[in-house]
């Protein structure tokens, strides 16, 4: 897909405009974080989990090189064939040739989050290759032309009268005057229309959720079945997935994905969980004849190395997609690239650079939901100031933003004269705004006041109470 995380303000500011997309994301926001609450209510070992999860990804990727290579050896081992590729063009071509030497002319997908990433799709469609999206989420979107708003349901951002109105324009063929008023007749229609697509596919296109070193296995988690068919209908599997996917052994996947369902959708454990381990068997009609395990790196490697390492324990929950605020008034697109919410601010400057990326890492109030909800237990609010910092060392920031900065940090380390000015200036506020209790437009807060009223001050600083309070009780 096309970047457009450069333009984040700009599409940050149509989709607060976008009335349809404010209320398909209300219902999709309150429902996902309650869920999730009553699965984890359902396994109190669940912050125990989280600990144990953690410790497995830190410990592989400490150990990334020797893990990958155990994998690759299992892999060959069992008749499958892994492929490195360093970045998305060389992931590109690699798909592309082995779609060609299976002589493919259509591939099934599953959903795959690194698919979108290197732009999968329109290259397979400009050298005459047909993919075929499978998930429903993704199947809508692919057939309207757009991009997924959300890892886990990619056209959240859609109401049930706009897919409906999708389908009827792009199956001509069924009745028009047929009714797509409840979401069962959307999924059977297009079950109908993909039955023939799995059947006829002569590639098999798959992300994995997890690779097993031990076994040399690929886990792929859905809740529609879908990628069963895309791995075991095709001749040829092919598996896209970045280097930070694999993990150890059978039981250090098992851990995870007991985390994995109860932080996304709220589930105990999804529906489908496919454990693929090398070809199909000779005696056996279904499963591939040729497996092929593309990895990709494509910034990985350099993240491993620095300062934001932790990011790379993301397992693609959207438990931080779910759960944050600003997310919430804006949606996916706005993000302007694969990675959206909390995560994508910290992995698309990771993986493209900051100067495709440089306003998502300051899109956060700070509120630290994102870290508190994360079943890896990554520090993302930390990375996010990282990232602050790196623009500002670099000083990618606006001039005046620096100079309120440096201004703000000359104050804070003076703690008399900090609270002598903060006094000051909240008390002149306070009588300004007494009679209304809220300013509508203030000198150098024109982002804030633009859209919200900014609260007048009531009394005495946080610190003049404390300071009063402590010398009561002496």
């Amino acid at each position: 897909m096309k970047v457009s995380s450069p333009r984040f303000k700009d599409n940050a500011r149509e989709a607060l405009a976008d009335a349809a997309l404010r209320e398909s994301l209300r219902s999709f926001t309150r429902s996902f974080p309650l869920k999730r609450q009553e699965a984890i209510a359902r396994l109190p070992e669940f912050d125990q989990l989280r600990d144990i999860g953690r410790a497995i990804k830190d410990h592989s990727l400490e150990h990334l090189d020797f893990y990958l290579e155990r994998f690759e050896a299992q892999v060959t081992a069992r008749g499958g064939q892994v492929h490195w590729c360093r970045d998305a063009a060389e992931a590109r071509e690699t798909i592309l040739r082995l779609c060609r030497e299976a002589g493919a002319k259509t591939v099934t997908k599953s959903k795959s989050m690194v698919g979108e990433e290197i732009d999968l799709n329109d290259h397979l469609e400009t050298h005459g290759i047909q993919p075929i999206e499978t998930d429903l989420g993704e199947y809508i979107i692919q057939v309207r032309e757009e991009s997924p708003s959300h890892i886990l349901a990619p056209a959240i951002h859609l109401s049930s009268g706009q897919i409906a109105d999708t389908f009827r324009d792009k199956h001509p063929e069924l009745p028009a005057q047929r009714s797509l008023d409840d979401p069962q007749t959307v999924l059977e229609e297009a079950r109908a229309v993909l039955r023939n697509k799995f059947l006829n596919a002569d590639v098999g296109l798959t992300g994995a959720n997890f690779l097993i070193a031990e076994t040399g296995s690929v886990v792929v988690v859905t809740n529609e079945g879908n990628a069963d068919l895309v791995m075991t209908l095709p001749k040829t599997h092919i598996v896209l997935a970045g280097l930070e996917k694999v993990v150890p052994t059978l039981e250090d996947g098992t851990t995870i994905l007991r985390l994995l369902a109860r932080s996304s959708t709220g589930q105990d454990t999804a529906t489908y969980t496919t454990f693929c381990t090398g070809l199909g068997a000779e005696d056996d009609p279904d499963g591939p004849d040729a497996l092929h395990i593309v990895l990709l790196d494509n910034g990985r490697s350099e993240m491993l190395a620095g300062a934001f390492r932790e990011m790379l324990r993301c397992i693609r929950c959207g438990a931080c997609l779910n759960h944050c605020p600003v997310y919430a008034q804006i949606g996916g697109h706005a993000y302007g690239w694969v990675y959206s919410g909390p995560m994508g601010k910290v992995l698309t400057p990771g993986l493209l650079g900051l100067d495709h990326a440089a306003d998502l890492p300051n899109a956060s109030s700070f509120c630290g939901k994102c870290e508190e909800v994360c079943p890896m237990r990554i520090p993302l609010p930390k990375m996010m100031r990282s990232w602050r910092e790196r623009q500002f060392e670099e000083k990618r920031t606006p001039a005046r933003a620096r100079a309120g900065l440096r201004l703000w940090a000359s104050l804070a380390r003076r703690p008399a004269l900090y609270r002598w000015v903060m006094g000051l200036t909240f008390g002149v506020l306070g009588r300004m705004g007494r009679r209304r209790g809220r300013f509508r437009r203030m000198p150098f807060a024109g982002g804030w006041t633009a859209v919200r009223d900014f609260p007048a001050p009531e009394g005495k600083t946080f610190l003049a109470q404390w300071a009063e309070r402590k010398a009561s009780e002496r």
